[in-house]
C-alpha cells in the first residue's frame, strides 16, 4: 500500500495515525502541496480530486481521509476506530465529524490560498480567519467531551485520529488553548502513544 501524503496535511496526518495504530505496512509517498504537485498530471492520474491524502492499493486508489479511515477499519481487525454498539459508534462519529467536516474544510490550504490570492486578504486577516473558525469549533467540541484520556471510551478512536491533527494546526496558528483543557489533555495523552508520535508532521520524511 502507498500513502500519498504531505507532512502538514491534517487529513493525511489522520491516515498516518490510523495506519500506525493498525500496524499496516505502507510506503509513504510525499506530495508537496506548496509546490502544487497535487495538481500535476502524475498525481491527478491517480486521484482526480487533486487532494491529499490518497491510498493506492491492489484494488485501486481511494481518497478522502474519512473514507480511507472507515475502509481501514472495515478491513483490519486491530485497533478498531469505531467500536461499541450503534449509539457509541454514532457518538464517535459525531465528534470526528465536528472536526473533520465542520472545522477543517474552511481552514485547509486551498481556502487559505483563495483568501490570499483571489480576495487579497492580508496574512494577519487570514490568520484571524483561521483562529476564529478553530475557536468556534473547539468551543463546541470541548462541551461534547468527558473527563477521559480519549475522546470517547478508553482507547483511541476515529475522533482522536481527527482531533490530534486539528490541535496541532491550532497550536501552529497560535490559537489560544486555555479554554480547552479537555481537548489539550486528550491531545497530550495521545501524543504519548507511539502511533500518534510517529505520525506527527515533524517526524515525516518530507518535513521542512
Amino acid at each position: 500500500m502507498k500513502l500519498y501524503s504531505y507532512f502538514r496535511s491534517s487529513a493525511a496526518y489522520r491516515v498516518r495515525i490510523a495506519l500506525n495504530l493498525k500496524n499496516v505496512d505502507h510506503e509513504l509517498v510525499p506530495v508537496n502541496l506548496l509546490k502544487s504537485e497535487q495538481e500535476g498530471e502524475a498525481y491527478l492520474g491517480k486521484n482526480p480530486q487533486g487532494l491529499l491524502p490518497a491510498v493506492e492499493t491492489e484494488q485501486g486508489v481511494l481518497a478522502q481521509s474519512l473514507a480511507i479511515l472507515e475502509w481501514l477499519d472495515e478491513t483490519t481487525e486491530q485497533a478498531p476506530l469505531l467500536s461499541g454498539d450503534a449509539w457509541q459508534r454514532a457518538q464517535i462519529r459525531n465528534l470526528a465529524y465536528a472536526i473533520a467536516v465542520d472545522i477543517h474544510p474552511i481552514n485547509n490550504l486551498r481556502v487559505l490560498k483563495y483568501l490570499s490570492n483571489e480576495l487579497g486578504v492580508s496574512d494577519e486577516q487570514k490568520t484571524k480567519w483561521y483562529q476564529d473558525w478553530i475557536t468556534t469549533g473547539f468551543d463546541k467540541v470541548e462541551q461534547l467531551l468527558g473527563d477521559t484520556q480519549f475522546c470517547y471510551g478508553d482507547k483511541p478512536s476515529l475522533a482522536d485520529v481527527c482531533l490530534v491533527p486539528q490541535v496541532f494546526n491550532a497550536l501552529r496558528f497560535k490559537v489560544p488553548m486555555d479554554n480547552y483543557p479537555k481537548i489539550m489533555a486528550i491531545y497530550q495523552h495521545c501524543n504519548t502513544l507511539k502511533a500518534f508520535a510517529d505520525a506527527a508532521p515533524e517526524q515525516q520524511i518530507d518535513a521542512q
